[in-house]
C-alpha cells in the first residue's frame, strides 16, 4: 500500500493510497468455486482468538502467494502490503505481524490435520464443479533438489505421521551433489488437473510407488476402470497385476531390459512388421518432414500374458540413427587418438593390459562399443646401444635391444549396424485393456508430456525448494500448499482452453508484443491482469474518490472467457 501527496493538496490533508489487485480477483472467484475456504476452515483447527491468523487464513494466503508472488515466508508481509486485506482474507491492513513463525505455525496445523481427507474433499468438489473427466490418469515423479543439510528431516516420524527424508538419490536435475526429495503427481488427461500427489524420500524409486498410488486414487475418484498411463517403472509384474487384479486399466512403456523387447528387435531384422498409420502431424519447421506415428501388434503377449502394441515413429528413428552416428564418429575418433598416442616415443602404454583397457575406457565413454570393433597389433622394433657410454669408435661394443610396440585399428561392425538400423524409432507399450485401439493407446501414452509441465511450473515458476525450512512436518505441509497451487492454475488454464475452443477463438495475444497464444497458461494471465490498481483518494482520513482499474480489451477477454464479471475488480 502506499501513499502520495505534494503542494497546496498536501496541505489541505488530501492523500492518494494505491491498491494493487492484480490477478486476485481472478483467483478468488477459483477458490471460491473450489472452496478452500470451507474446506480448510472444516479441516484445520479451531481459531484461537489470541492468533491474529487464524490457520486457514494462512494457509490461503501461501496458496495465492505461491500462484502470484513466489515471496519466501520472511517476505510475505512485504508482498501482502501492496494488496487490499479482504482479497486476501486479512484482518486488516497493518502486515508488521505478518512473519514466517506464524505462516510457520500455520504449516504445522496443516500437518497435523487429516490432509488426505481434506484433500480428497477439495477434489471431489473440482470433479464435480468443474466437470473434469477422470477416465484416464497419468502419473509421474520428479525429484526435488533442496541446498543445505536437512539434518532434521531424516524420515522419522513426527506426531505419530510420516516424514519424508531429505537425502541423496537418483537426481532427474542431474545434481547428484544436492540432496533431494521426490515428488509423485497424477494428473487427469482433461486438461492435465492435478488428482493426487505423494512427497517421498529422496533416494525413493520409481517401481513400488504405483501400487499405493493407484490405490489412492481408486479412494480420491470413487472408481476403479480408470486408464492408469506411467512411464516404464510400472512396468513390473507385481504392479501390472495388482491393477489388473483390482478391475484396473494401465499403459506403460516395455523397458529395454525385457526379453520382449530384445526378441522384437530381433524378429523384425529377417521379418516386415504391417504397421498402420495412427498418428500424422507436419513437420516442427518449414521443410521438415511430416511426423508420422505408426503401429504394430506384437505376434507375441509379454510374459504376464498382456498387449504389447509396438511403435514406429519417424521422428525417434531420425533420432536414433543420428545418435547412433555421432556414437560411432567419437568412438572411431578416440581411437584414432589412441593410435597417435601408441605411435609417440614417450607412450606410457607399456603393456597389452593397457592397452586393452583404454581401448575399452574410449569405447565406454563414446557409447561405440556395440559398433565398432577394435583390432590390437604387436610388433617388434629391434635396435642397438653401446654397452658403454662415450664417444664411439673402432672398438666400440654394440648390445642388441628389442621394444614392443602396439598399433590399433578399428572396423565397423556391419552386422550389429543393420541389425539396429532395423528397429529405429521403434519402441514397445504394454496394456492389459483388450478393448482400446491399438491408436487409442499411443494417443492416451502421447498426453504424458503434458504432465510434465507441471513439473516444470512447480519447480521453476513456484519454486519448490523448500529453503529455510528444516522441520520436515513444515516441509511435507508446504507441498502440500504447492500441489493446491498447482490446483488452481491448472483449473484456469482448463478453463480458459475450454472456453476458447467453444468460442472458436484460436489464440489471444498473451507474449509481448502482442504475439498470439494457443495455449494460455496461469502464468502468462497473471502477468496480462498484474498492473491492475485501484486508487482512492482521501483527505482528512475520509474516502473522497475512488479511482477503479480500467480494463482493456485484453483482460477483458480473458475475464469473460474465464467467466469471471468485471465488477470483481470493482468494490460491492
Amino acid at each position: 500500500m502506499g501513499e502520495a501527496g505534494g503542494g497546496s493538496g498536501a496541505e489541505a490533508g488530501f492523500g492518494l493510497v494505491s491498491q494493487r489487485l492484480g490477478p486476485l480477483p481472478l483467483i478468488n472467484h477459483f477458490l471460491d468455486r473450489i472452496g478452500l475456504d470451507a474446506a480448510l476452515d472444516r479441516w484445520l483447527p479451531e481459531p484461537d482468538r489470541r492468533f491474529k491468523l487464524t490457520p486457514a487464513a494462512a494457509i490461503r494466503l501461501l496458496v495465492v502467494n505461491l500462484l502470484v508472488g513466489r515471496a519466501p515466508l520472511y517476505g510475505l508481509g512485504e508482498w501482502a502490503a501492496g494488496y487490499p486485506p479482504a482479497l486476501l482474507g486479512l484482518p486488516g491492513p497493518d502486515t508488521a505481524w505478518l512473519n514466517d513463525d506464524r505462516i510457520g505455525r500455520a504449516l504445522v496445523a496443516l500437518f497435523d490435520a487429516d490432509r488426505a481427507s481434506l484433500l480428497t474433499e477439495l477434489i471431489v468438489g473440482v470433479v464435480d464443479e468443474f466437470g473434469v473427466d477422470t477416465a484416464e490418469m497419468h502419473n509421474d515423479s520428479t525429484s526435488v533438489s533442496v541446498h543445505g543439510q536437512y539434518k532434521q528431516a531424516d524420515g522419522t516420524p513426527r506426531r505419530g505421521k510420516p516424514t519424508p527424508a531429505v537425502t541423496f538419490g537418483h537426481s532427474k536435475d542431474h545434481r547428484p551433489d544436492l540432496k533431494q526429495l521426490v515428488w509423485i503427481l497424477t494428473v487427469s488427461a482433461d486438461g492435465s488437473v492435478p488428482m493426487a500427489y505423494r512427497l517421498a524420500d529422496g533416494n525413493t524409486s520409481d517401481d513400488p510407488t504405483h501400487i499405493p498410488t493407484w490405490d489412492g486414487l481408486v479412494k480420491v475418484v470413487g472408481r476403479r476402470d480408470f486408464l492408469y498411463v506411467a512411464d516404464s517403472k510400472l512396468c513390473s509384474g507385481q504392479a501390472m497385476r495388482h491393477i489388473d487384479g483390482q478391475g484396473g486399466r494401465f499403459v506403460t512403456v516395455l523397458p529395454r531390459t525385457r526379453g520382449e523387447d530384445k526378441w522384437f528387435r530381433d524378429w523384425i531384422g529377417t521379418n516386415q512388421p504391417a504397421w498402420t498409420e495412427a498418428i500424422r502431424l507436419p513437420g516442427q519447421r518449414i521443410g521438415d518432414l511430416p511426423r508420422v506415428w505408426s503401429t504394430f501388434p506384437a505376434p507375441l503377449p509379454s510374459a504376464e500374458g498382456y498387449r504389447i502394441i509396438w511403435v514406429h515413429s519417424t521422428v525417434k528413428a531420425a533420432r536414433d540413427e543420428h545418435a547412433r552416428r555421432s556414437r560411432i564418429e567419437a568412438g572411431a575418433a578416440a581411437v584414432d587418438e589412441l593410435a597417435g598416442r601408441l605411435a609417440g616415443p614417450k607412450t606410457r602404454l607399456k603393456t597389452r593390459a593397457a592397452v586393452e583397457q583404454a581401448i575399452t575406457t574410449v569405447l565406454t565413454d563414446t557409447g561405440s562399443a556395440r559398433w565398432l570393433q577394435v583390432t590390437v597389433t604387436e610388433s617388434i622394433e629391434e635396435g642397438f646401444r653401446q654397452e658403454k657410454r662415450g664417444r664411439p669408435g673402432a672398438d666400440t661394443r654394440y648390445r642388441r635391444t628389442t621394444r614392443t610396440r602396439y598399433t590399433v585399428s578399428w572396423r565397423s561392425r556391419d552386422d550389429a549396424i543393420a541389425h539396429d538400423t532395423a528397429s529405429d524409432g521403434c519402441f514397445p507399450m504394454i496394456t492389459n485393456d483388450r478393448h482400446l485401439t491399438d491408436q487409442e493407446v499411443l494417443a492416451a501414452y502421447r498426453y504424458q508430456p503434458n504432465l510434465e509441465r507441471r513439473h516444470h511450473v512447480l519447480k521453476s515458476v513456484q519454486d519448490a525448494d523448500p529453503i529455510w525450512l528444516r522441520d520436515p512436518a513444515r516441509i511435507e505441509a508446504i507441498f502440500c500448499c504447492q500441489f493446491l497451487a498447482l490446483l488452481v492454475g491448472a483449473l484456469i488454464e482448463r478453463q480458459i482452453r475450454t472456453a476458447m475452443k467453444a468460442a472458436a477463438t484460436t489464440n489471444i495475444p498473451l507474449y509481448p508484443e502482442l504475439r498470439a497464444c494457443e495455449a494460455p497458461t496461469a502464468e502468462r494471465i497473471f502477468a496480462v491482469l498484474a498492473d491492475l490498481t485501484r486508487h482512492e483518494l482521501h483527505r482528512d482520513g475520509e474516502l473522497v474518490q475512488a479511482f477503479e482499474p480500467e480494463l482493456t480489451p485484453l483482460q477483458q477477454q480473458i475475464l469473460d472467457l474465464l467467466g469471471v464479471s468485471a465488477t470483481a475488480y470493482r468494490p460491492s
